[in-house]
């Protein structure tokens, strides 16, 4: 039995204030949000939301951290391109395209799982599609992620439309086919020791799921991370 919270200090820090009328400021307040936190010497375990808050929190941790691993779980690459290529354009998917331009994350060092939407141009990333998941056990693409990120700092997101339909409903653009639950948390069980450095969760919609079982998911994942953190970075008694 291991228990996260015998080896760290949590706190629920709260909401990220942001000013809901000037929508174009949202980005800067992530980010100056997230950077509050880190320069304490603390880690985040973001709840969200729509996924591209992970945009302005991985420019918070990479100038921290440098450049840093990305571990993705989801449908989507979230890796295509802006038609304007400008700032106005990043979105929920495209955002992904502009952090690897910019060097937030080393794609060579990164790893996407779960996808089951097309994109030519993976950008250098190491794509392991649903259906290799499902044509495999999870200790063997949990071994793929370890081998794929070292021991560069990892920054984990889990969109919970990684998760078939069936186990996630409430999300935004759920896709046919993706991973049960059980394959979800268990290739995180096996990434023990990977150096996780930040982490979040996102894309959970409890409106769109008349029974909850997408925010119970969502809560369970978050706390696979919460221990994958706390196997690397116990507090030292």
């Amino acid at each position: 039995m291991f228990d996260p919270f015998d080896h760290l200090a949590v706190i629920d820090y709260g909401d990220c204030d942001f000013d809901h009328s000037q929508p174009q400021k949202t980005p800067a307040a992530i980010e100056a949000h997230a950077e509050r936190i880190l320069d304490a010497g603390c880690a985040m375990l973001t709840l969200g939301g729509d996924h591209f808050i992970t945009y302005p929190l991985l420019k918070a941790h990479a100038k921290k951290h440098g450049p840093i691993s990305l571990v993705h779980f989801d449908a989507h690459s979230d890796t295509w391109p802006d038609a304007d290529d400008s700032q106005q354009g990043i979105s929920h998917g495209t955002m992904f395209y502009h952090a690897a331009r910019e060097g937030l994350i080393d794609p060579l060092r990164s790893v996407q799982i779960g996808l089951r939407t097309t994109n030519d141009d993976v950008m250098g990333f190491q794509v392991i599609e649903a259906r290799e998941v499902h044509r495999n056990t999870p200790e063997i693409i949990a071994e793929m992620i370890r081998a794929r990120v070292g021991d560069n700092p990892v920054y984990l997101t889990f969109d919970i439309d990684c998760l078939d339909p069936a186990f996630a409903p409430g999300t935004c653009t759920p896709v046919c086919g993706g991973l049960t639950t059980h394959q979800a948390l268990e290739i995180l069980r096996g990434l023990c020791g990977i150096n996780l450095i930040g982490m979040d969760v996102v894309e959970v919609s409890p409106p769109y799921d008349h029974a909850e079982l997408t925010a119970l998911a969502g809560a369970t994942i978050a706390m696979e991370i919460v221990c994958l953190y706390a196997a690397r970075h116990k507090v030292k008694g």
